[in-house]
């Protein structure tokens, strides 16, 4: 188990791949920790250097208090990076991730050369709706939503599933203030005017089944960086690493190769 101590906060990180090779970071989504990715990493050429790390408030990284906000989690990630002495990454961002992913190449365009957007927007719903849901947390725990939160993240067929258990019992053992901390961080968040100021290699994923972020918000926020690219998995929800794992890791092979990472 590797921890990074940034100070006021540890992360859990881990390294897969080789590590001199090109580096690849991975940041999970709401209620996932960096096991969310071990489908895809299992299926990538292991000639890149491949870096997971779990949110603040997730899997076994430290759980500060609620609420976050998006400058810490992109901060986080920053340090993270320094920390690893990474330089020239290409950054895949599940939703909130892909959040982090923004705010981190507007930051800090030495540490990431290119970005994947994966299920994931500018903007992600309203602070009303983040409010609701806070609220709904706080009186009812994460229970109370996890079946809602599956339709969203998985089509019929995957939730008929035994596999389905596993990440149902992963969002509802999520700490309580790292699930509110975090979105209280989304929900603060509009990356629309720095998004669109940005040029690097960037190809955005989207599924036909998302209930997060549909596919017309995910090339939305595609559209807001100059030529970048837009790929529609079909048949899959808002976690397509692990619904669609063949065809993700396929599609950004692809992308890496094409941009000679």
């Amino acid at each position: 188990m590797q921890i990074a101590d940034l100070g006021d906060i540890k992360l859990h990180w881990r390294e897969d791949g080789t590590a001199d090779g090109p580096a690849i970071v991975f940041a999970n989504s709401l209620g996932t920790d960096l096991r969310v990715w071990d489908k895809v990493v299992a299926r990538l050429p292991q000639t890149y250097r491949i870096i997971r790390y779990d949110m603040r408030g997730h899997g076994l990284s430290d759980c500060p208090p609620a609420p976050y906000a998006m400058g810490a989690l992109v901060r986080d990630a920053e340090r993270l990076l320094d920390l690893l002495e990474v330089r020239d990454a290409v950054f895949v961002g599940l939703s909130v991730g892909g959040m982090v992913a923004q705010g981190l190449a507007v930051k800090r365009l030495d540490q990431v050369r290119a970005m994947v957007l994966s299920n994931t927007a500018a903007k992600i719903g309203t602070k009303q709706t983040w409010d609701d849901r806070i609220a709904a947390v706080r009186s009812g725990g994460i229970e109370s939503l996890a079946d809602g939160i599956m339709e969203k993240w998985f089509t019929p067929a995957f939730r008929a599933t035994a596999e389905l258990a596993g990440w149902r019992n992963m969002v509802t053992r999520s700490p309580l203030e790292g699930y509110i901390g975090t979105c209280h961080a989304i929900a603060g968040t509009d990356f629309y005017t720095p998004t669109s100021g940005l040029g690097l290699p960037t190809l955005a994923i989207a599924c036909s089944h998302d209930g997060s972020t549909p596919p017309d918000l995910v090339r939305e926020t595609a559209e807001l960086v100059k030529g970048s690219e837009f790929q529609l998995i079909r048949n899959a929800g808002h976690i397509p690493c692990v619904e669609a794992p063949d065809e993700y890791a396929g599609r950004l092979t692809e992308f890496l190769t094409a941009i000679g990472h």
